[in-house]
């Protein structure tokens, strides 16, 4: 029987899992992939309180692993499929064993979302990337279009920019979502081409990326370029909650997690945290806080069912 299960490896997971063996309960993380979450694939962090240099995602989280470490948290590499609780114990079914515990954090994240036009899922990994810091080197000195209006397409196009020859930023409206900063920057990258107004209809090719057709206002635009970015948003990973009959705890509208201001969810010993909680400000800040906030709960908590059980 375990004290704390955390799923989900990223900046709210470790944090929930520093703080939580930091105050002594025997805490698991389990994260399918690797330490870190989706901020490691960010080019440029220039934000993060107490970190003055500008960082890239992975090199910010580099440490963090070890610190959580270091308190006896335990990381583990495996998949979360499914939860559910029976009595006052979780039973968390990993891929080749359930597990239990008497308290679970969900910091699982959000995940890219598609944009949706012609031909995007047969050139993913193929031309169309979801990462400029893991694929923009391949572009060196080449033009490249960069899909979406908000800080993270933004702030690629800017990575972008220092590696290829020209950037498209591609944006559905005629006005961007992101800090006044970063806008500032880019309108005054001279790499930089905005095309406001407008949407890719397809990408075409052989094997691989050869271009893509744009749709601005009553026009359409043969750009012929071998790599496209895609950041228009993400959807939130919430399987591991679903059960046979919706979810184990309350969802919102949105598709997040229903949570108070203690990261609590509507089912007593369970916190989500990060982009995957309602209302999240999608910040390393406020993931890292999320969790530990959490932590903090999940220890109350499991003291509490611990002292009832004597």
């Amino acid at each position: 029987m375990k004290n704390l299960v955390i799923i989900g490896g990223g900046p709210a997971g470790l944090s929930s899992g520093l703080y939580a063996s930091r105050m002594g309960i025997d805490t698991t993380i389990y994260e399918k992939i690797s330490p870190g979450g989706q901020i490691t694939l960010s080019s440029e962090i220039e934000n993060y309180p107490g970190v003055c240099d500008v960082k890239s995602g992975l090199e910010l989280m580099q440490c963090w692993p070890e610190q959580a470490k270091k308190f006896g948290c335990k990381i583990e590499s495996s998949e979360v499929k499914q939860i559910k609780k029976v009595g006052n114990v979780f039973e968390i079914e990993l891929f080749d064993k359930t597990i239990k515990s008497l308290s679970v954090i969900v910091a699982t994240g959000a995940s890219p979302r598609r944009a949706g036009f012609e031909n995007e899922e047969k050139f993913i990994g193929k031309g169309i990337s979801t990462c400029a810091v893991c694929d923009g080197f391949f572009y060196r000195n080449q033009e490249v279009a960069v899909i979406g209006g908000g800080d993270t397409a933004l702030e690629e196009a800017l990575y972008l920019a220092g590696i290829a020859s020209k950037v498209y930023l591609i944006h559905r409206r005629d006005k961007f979502r992101a800090s006044p900063a970063t806008i500032k920057r880019v309108l005054e990258n001279t790499k930089i081409e905005i095309l406001y107004n407008s949407k890719v209809k397809k990408v075409y090719g052989e094997q691989f990326v050869d271009g893509i057709i744009v749709e601005q206002e009553n026009r359409e635009i043969d750009l012929k370029i071998p790599g496209v970015f895609v950041f228009v948003g993400n959807t939130k990973n919430t399987d591991v909650l679903k059960s046979e009959n919706g979810f184990i705890c309350e969802m919102e509208e949105d598709g997040s997690v229903s949570v108070d201001l203690n990261m609590k969810t509507s089912l007593a010993g369970l916190y989500a945290v990060g982009d995957i909680r309602k209302d999240a400000a999608k910040q390393v800040v406020c993931a890292a806080a999320d969790g530990a906030v959490a932590a903090l709960q999940a220890v109350k908590y499991v003291d509490k069912i611990k002292e009832l059980t004597k």
